[in-house]
């Protein structure tokens, strides 16, 4: 407002905007408050009345609604909504959670303010800052016009009937309304002000928002990893059994049969399974390898170090066991990274260090390839550092061209003492 451009800018009007439907919306919000709680309060003793006064209570709800898609007339922040979504499905549920929450109330106090002091005062502003200036500045068309160029109502208190007074009216009004302008702007602002504190979320209440939403993140990714080891064990114990003895029952079957075209048709099928065999074993180690969940990271890691196309050397410092979320992510992290390095970098030798201190792992991936790897290219790092982010960790590459290629991963979490 204090720059010289705010009286030839929107502002002005987005303040009448803002404060113009404030007036209505009260207005409408005291009509329907004030019926609804009367209405429930009479036939509150047949019992039907219970409904309506839930409904009025509730009424702050739809009325915070309109305030924060209208306080975007002239914030460009508007409030977001601090209502928790149900646990359940179901009116019931939605209800329960609602009458629980003290915004709820909080609006609903809004919602009183509003409907019986704040837009009398929109209206008044409104109609002193602006309607009155613009009725003084048409006193010369309403003396050409209504009057018929003899005489004009000044705000129907005073009558005009010279065209001078006119014109100084007019004037009069032009200043008038350009000192409503700022007018308008301070009464809008503070407006949106009242109404940001009294529905925005508490900061305590965005505080145990984001709790819960870690906690329910964390949640989800223990789940997906429990998942993700119930199909490596029934894959392991079920489907590769089986193909096992598949396997040996052909290769009986194919020492019994004579030599001929049966015994070549065995041969081929035990190629087959054995085949099927061995990539049923990648895929249960690509889901959750054995060796991950029984002897902990630094082995894992050196397993994949060891099928690695390159050489590898691996350097962990870890002693005891992290938790399961933790070591499947910086696992898998490890294991895409020498994938990639394999595939794209043109490397001869890579490295895999790290450690736990401080109450973070610190992972470091290097290879002396020729660098210029690019996280947005497609090589599968974006979706590593989303799981890495459920856990509240990060990754970060460093790959100059020509190289070498850093991949550090670090990821907050203690030491347990679980068993292998």
């Amino acid at each position: 407002m204090s720059g010289p451009g705010f009286l030839l800018s929107s502002w002005p009007w987005r303040s009448a905007g803002y404060l113009l439907t404030g007036a209505v919306t009260g207005a409408v919000a005291l009509v329907l408050i004030a019926a609804t709680a009367a209405a429930g309060a009479v036939l509150a003793v047949v019992l039907v009345g219970i409904p309506l006064l839930v409904l009025a209570a509730l009424a702050g709800i739809p009325v915070a609604w309109v305030e924060r898609h209208r306080m975007r007339l002239i914030d460009a922040d508007p409030a977001v909504d601090p209502h928790r979504a149900p646990l359940a499905h179901g009116l019931w549920a939605w209800l329960t959670t609602r009458m629980r929450e003290q915004a709820t109330w909080r609006e609903l106090g809004h919602a009183l303010l509003f409907a019986v002091l704040l837009w009398p005062v929109d209206a008044l502003v409104v109609a002193v800052a602006l309607l009155c200036p613009l009725s003084m500045a048409a006193t010369p068309l309403l003396m050409a016009t209504v009057g018929g160029g003899q005489e004009a109502k000044v705000l129907k208190q005073w009558t005009v009937t010279t065209w001078p007074a006119a014109f100084g009216i007019a004037v009069l009004g032009v200043v008038l309304l350009t000192l409503g302008a700022y007018a308008l702007g301070v009464v809008a602002g503070a407006r949106a002000g009242l109404t940001r504190l009294l529905i925005a979320p508490r900061e305590a209440e965005l505080g145990s928002r984001v709790v819960e939403l870690t906690r329910s993140r964390l949640r989800l990714v223990d789940a997906f990893e429990s998942e993700r080891r119930r199909i490596e064990r029934d894959l392991h114990d079920g489907a590769q059994q089986r193909l096992v003895g598949l396997t040996m029952t052909l290769g009986l079957a194919r020492l019994d049969a004579p030599p001929g075209p049966v015994a070549d048709q065995l041969a081929r099928a035990q190629e087959e399974a054995d085949t099927v065999l061995a990539e049923l074993r990648e895929l249960i180690r690509g889901i959750h390898p054995k060796v991950l969940s029984d002897h902990g990271l630094p082995a894992a890691v050196a397993d994949a170090a060891d099928r690695s196309a390159i050489p590898v050397d691996v350097d962990l410092a870890l002693s005891g066991r992290l938790p399961q979320a933790v070591e499947a992510a910086a696992y898998f992290v490890v294991r895409e990274a020498l994938t990639n390095v394999a595939r794209h970098s043109g490397a001869s030798r890579a490295e895999v260090s790290g450690g736990h201190r401080d109450g973070r792992l610190f992972l470091q991936v290097r290879d002396d390839g020729r660098g210029g790897a690019d996280a947005r290219a497609g090589t599968g790092l974006t979706g590593l550092a989303d799981r890495v982010s459920a856990l509240d960790g990060r990754i970060s590459l460093s790959s100059p061209p020509g190289g070498p290629t850093l991949l550090r991963v670090e990821i907050p979490c203690v030491r347990t003492d679980r068993s292998a």
